[in-house]
């Protein structure tokens, strides 16, 4: 064997151990192991960045901000009603108003007592009672259709820091046909096809530190 052939065989030797030693020290790639891992590195913020920075306990609250400007003094009642209660939403509280409107307004025109009594402050009832007693001892029924509700809106919020009761304002437009008869059935009001649009501006109140989760209707006006 020729000193070429030896030098060769010892090259070969030599590039098998330095394929072994670099096989233990990276390992083997099987498969699809996806790219390479970068490290992300913190870089420094500019002005502009540091601007939308988030502070816990902080920013606007929509759930205010979508019917009343936070600053007013209705937001700063919406506010200290969220601090009494957390559970507490002004959406939530708005659906709710548009459903007992037609409720309490439909119970009304049918006498409803028993559901009336169930959403109205005392004061409130009587009122509303006194009515409805008077439409009986005269004979007359009220034959009435909800169509709908064209507007709600918070018109205004407050709150008693002593209390702890919040009183919240909501102005509604409603529709709905209505139709006064008296005992031999003759239309006396009304007209059971045309409809009527009625403007209602009523106030709710809740104690905010109760476990009651109910509001009471304890003012109306038109």
């Amino acid at each position: 064997m020729g000193n070429q052939m030896i030098q060769l065989l010892i090259l070969a030797g030599v590039a098998i151990f330095l394929v072994l030693r670099l096989r233990s020290v990276l390992g083997t790639r099987d498969g699809f192991e996806g790219p390479p891992k970068t490290i992300d590195r913190p870089t420094a913020k500019s002005d502009n960045d540091r601007k939308f920075d988030v502070i816990e306990g902080g920013g606007k609250d929509h759930d205010i901000a979508d019917h009343v400007d936070p600053d007013s003094d209705s937001g700063k009642a919406f506010a200290a009603m969220k601090k009494i209660d957390p559970n507490f939403s002004v959406e939530e509280f708005a659906h709710g108003a548009r459903s007992a409107y037609e409720m309490i307004l439909m119970a009304y025109e049918n006498g409803e007592l028993d559901t009336l009594q169930q959403f109205l402050a005392p004061e409130v009832y009587e009122h509303f009672s006194t009515a409805v007693f008077e439409r009986t001892d005269k004979g007359l029924t009220v034959e009435a259709n909800f169509i709908g509700i064209r507007e709600v809106k918070v018109q205004e919020a407050q709150f008693d820091e002593a209390t702890k009761e919040g009183d919240i304002t909501m102005r509604f437009v409603g529709e709905l046909t209505s139709v006064v008869r008296d005992a031999e059935g003759n239309v006396v009001e009304g007209d059971p096809t045309e409809i009527k649009r009625q403007r209602d501006v009523w106030t709710f109140a809740r104690d905010m530190g109760s476990d009651n989760p109910n509001w009471l209707l304890v003012a109306t006006g038109g």
